[in-house]
């Protein structure tokens, strides 16, 4: 071999050799090396180095920066804390649940409720107060959730099933969540600014953030704006300070944002409220308080909910600062109607010509309003839990609130308003027992509230009805005679004065006018109607206790009727604008009167009337001439069943003490009469058994000597007294009675103490004469029906004619039966309807329907 070929074979290797020890091997001392072997490889091979270098560079700079370049990187570094990556994680699904708003899924809004809840319990778990992101997401989400629940229910269209049910447990979770919190959304719902400088000073960053050399002075101005309190902002950067030289001009700006789309409302009633702190004259304060006391009215506009218990209970408290300054001070008076002045302008009574600020408003409409939202959150809320009872506590402030308002129209003599106010003072009373009462009036008289018709003045709870109803007999309109009227009935029924509220329904003629009054008075006509009904039955006034309660039950549709109930009938369907107002007159819990009780009393009541006079006929035609038309169907339903058990219900027990009662086994009838375990819920539960027990005594006497009668010639009073447990005397003065009334043919024996019954048997002529007569009776009436029907003649006419020839045609009936009835026992039935329609003609038809 040469040594040219020598020299030529290391040359094309050595550029192969070289990048792969630089790739792996580079060091300083392979650099130095290869350096030193010789300089014509390393001028050959410059430019290769130069790019192999360029390459190493970009890798390292990749994974290793220099100390150099950290002073540049750093200025666009953001560190955070874990809490402020936990705070911007709850941001996030707080724009996801947006989002999800917007397109009304409320299953994605569900799931990330539940996410931000998690989070919002991790962090309490670290001991860290919870974020006013949260509290302000629980107080929007319920805004939300009224709006779509009231949307949904007047939508035609249904969301889907998966979507309704979300949105219900949506609003369960937020109710139970919004309860959990109420501190915190109270605190926040009051003063914002300081529930956030709050949790600023509570909430301690986790890590220390190093600040960029770059940022240091930005981040130092950062910090001294933090020690300083927050500044309301107003447009153009400038700080908002709130003078009482711009009060009305503030005034002016937030009526005229009333009622647009994107009014902050709470950012409203906020600025109301310092500028009700910088007010400095009584003009300035009324003028406040009247926009102030709107604006919480306004804060709520949905109609299906109720105004939040915090808004109401700060509007109740600026009601009593308006009135109470309206009373001290004789020179401003508040009016609906006023002469035009200039609002930016301060007024005083020096510039007015009497002396006298008159200002436009209505303070009875805030208390008309206030009085509204109570009645309604009532309504909304479950009458079985302790809710409904703490929101019943504050019908004592309401109730000084409205005392408070009755003293300043007494004052300022406007005796329209005064009327208003005295009317709403009086639907708080007339329903309630005496205890309650008293319990409101004393805690008027212990407030600075000194209403002329008040508790103390009158002496008794009775006077003070009677007082506040006599003053709207005579400065009240039509509609408020009309309710005051009911409400006295109501409370006179209340306390058993039967007699007094009786009259005072007869005289005042309500039963011919009710039908066009408005629906809350016509279901007040028929409370009282009914409170009368139990009245009568309290006082064991039987006849008259079935005859009152009897039109509401052919109706069967009590609790509609009663506002205590919205009716569904079979084949009618309400929409939801029907329904919603169905609901809105529906009466709180606490003023409904019981309907199994009552039902109790009329289905007792109808027992007592319905069973002698079954016993006392013994037609077929008689027999399905019925006077309680709903007692009948239950006894003829009783009467088919094959087996009966041992009773559960009300109705049971009423049943089977009649059919007791029929056969004659009054003791089993009393014992399952007084079995009944409503009775205990009335006042007087020992003396109304006790009552019930001696009319079945006397009933099952005449019922038996009803059944019995053919088929004796002689009846001894002795053996009646035994067997009825009646004193004699009670026993003689029952038959006396019965043959005065001619519904038994006999007469008394007083020498031996006998009933001697006298019976004319009938020929078949006689008996074919009377069926004919009867026959020709009854068509003669449907003529009589058809003719008065093609004439168009009134229904009261008809009742009252009706009722006229039912009188007329019973008493012709029984002077025949008295002639000449086989049994001696007269047919009562016809008598017995021609009673029951006097009471009714007199009552003109208690109850009132709306269709």
């Amino acid at each position: 071999m040469s040594s040219g070929d020598e020299d030529a074979a290391p040359k094309p290797a050595a550029p192969a050799a070289k990048p792969a020890m630089s790739r792996f091997l580079r060091t300083a001392a392979s650099d130095s090396s290869s350096s030193s072997s010789s300089d014509e490889d390393e001028d050959g091979d410059s430019d290769e180095d130069e790019e192999q270098e360029d390459k190493e560079v970009k890798k390292k700079s990749r994974f290793l920066r220099d100390s150099d370049e950290d002073s540049d990187e750093d200025v666009k570094r953001v560190v955070k804390s874990a809490r402020d990556k936990r705070l911007d994680e709850m941001e996030a699904t707080g724009k996801t649940m947006d989002n999800a708003l917007k397109i009304n899924d409320w299953v994605a809004i569900s799931n990330e409720f539940d996410k931000l809840t998690r989070m919002v319990q991790r962090q309490q778990n670290m001991a860290e107060p919870v974020p006013p992101f949260y509290v302000r997401t629980l107080v929007s989400l319920e805004t939300s959730l009224n709006a779509a629940l009231a949307k949904e229910k007047e939508a035609k269209k249904k969301m889907n099933a998966s979507n309704a049910r979300a949105l219900t447990a949506m609003k369960q979770k937020v109710k139970k969540t919004a309860k959990e919190y109420e501190k915190d959304v109270k605190r926040l719902q009051d003063d914002p600014e300081g529930f956030e400088r709050d949790y600023a000073a509570l909430a301690a960053p986790e890590v220390a953030v190093p600040k960029p050399k770059k940022l240091k002075k930005i981040a130092d101005s950062a910090d001294e704006a933090e020690d300083d309190d927050f500044t309301t902002v107003g447009k153009g950067g400038k700080a908002t300070v709130y003078t009482s030289e711009g009060i009305f001009k503030n005034l002016q700006v937030i009526q005229e944002a009333r009622g647009k789309k994107n009014t902050d409302r709470a950012d409203q009633i906020r600025v109301l409220e310092k500028l009700l702190e910088v007010a400095v004259t009584p003009y300035q304060r009324i003028r406040v308080l009247l926009a102030l006391v709107s604006s919480r009215f306004d804060y709520n506009v949905s109609v299906a909910s109720y105004m939040p218990i915090e808004l109401w209970a700060a509007a109740q408290k600026e009601i009593d600062h308006l009135v109470t300054t309206l009373t001290a001070d004789s020179t401003h008076i508040v009016q609906e109607v006023t002469p035009d002045y200039d609002e930016l302008l301060e007024r005083t009574p020096a510039d007015e010509p009497d002396g006298i600020v008159r200002i436009r408003g209505s303070v009875i409409s805030f208390v008309d309003r206030l009085d509204d939202e109570f009645t309604r959150s009532l309504q909304h809320l479950d009458p079985h839990g302790t809710e409904y009872v703490d929101r019943l506590k504050d019908e004592k402030g309401l109730y000084i609130t409205i005392c408070r308002a009755e003293a300043l129209y007494e004052k300022k003599q406007q005796s329209e308003l005064l009327a208003r106010v005295i009317m709403r003072r009086l639907e708080h009373i007339y329903s309630k027992p005496d205890a309650v009462l008293n319990a409101l009036e004393a805690a008027v008289s212990v407030s600075d509230v000194s209403p002329q018709l008040s508790l103390t003045a009158q002496g008794s709870p009775s006077n003070l009805i009677n007082t506040l109803c006599v003053h709207l007999y005579k400065f009240g309109n039509t509609v408020l005679r009309t309710r005051a009227m009911l409400s006295h009935i109501y409370h006179h029924a209340l306390h058993n004065d039967f007699h007094t509220a009786r009259d005072m329904l007869l005289m005042s003629h309500l039963q011919e006018t009710i039908h066009s009054a408005d629906v809350a008075t016509q279901i007040l006509y028929n409370r009282s109607v009914v409170q009368l009904g139990l009245c009568a039955f309290r006082s064991g006034l039987i006849k008259e206790s079935q005859a009152t309660l009897q039109d509401i039950f052919t109706t069967q549709r009590v609790k509609e009727l009663l506002a205590q109930g919205v009716h569904q009938q079979r084949f009618q369907t309400l929409t939801p604008e029907q329904e919603k107002a169905e609901k809105l007159r529906q009466l709180p819990f606490h003023m409904h009167i019981n309907t199994e009780l009552l039902e109790a009393a009329f289905l007792v009541s109808s027992m007592l009337v319905e069973i002698p006079v079954l016993a006392s006929i013994d037609s077929e035609d008689q027999k399905r001439k019925a006077i309680s038309k709903p007692f009948r169907r239950l006894l003829d339903f009783a009467d088919r069943q094959v087996f009966t058990g041992p009773p559960e219900s009300t109705r049971d027990h009423i049943m089977q003490a009649s059919k007791a009662l029929q056969n004659g086994q009054w003791e089993q009838c009393r014992d399952l009469i007084q079995d009944i375990k409503i009775w205990g819920l009335m006042p007087e539960a020992a003396a109304v058994k006790d009552m019930l027990a001696k009319r079945i005594q006397e009933e099952g006497l005449r019922t038996y000597l009803f059944t019995f009668a053919p088929h004796y010639k002689t009846l001894s009073l002795s053996l009646l007294s035994r067997t009825f447990s009646l004193p004699q005397r009670s026993v003689n003065s029952i038959v006396s009675r019965m043959i005065w009334t001619e519904e038994l043919a006999a007469s008394l024996d007083q020498s031996v103490g006998v009933v001697v019954f006298h019976r004319i048997d009938l020929t078949r002529a006689q008996q074919l004469a009377q069926t004919l007569a009867e026959k020709v009776g009854s068509m003669v009436e449907q003529n009589e029906k058809a003719l008065e029907f093609r004439l168009g003649g009134s229904s009261g006419w008809g009742d009252r004619a009706d009722g006229a020839k039912g009188d007329k045609r019973g008493d012709q009936t029984q002077e025949r039966r008295g002639r000449g009835e086989r049994r001696g026992g007269a047919s009562r039935g016809a008598r017995g309807g021609g009673r029951g329609a006097r009471f009714s003609q007199g009552l003109g038809g208690q109850v009132t329907s709306r269709k």
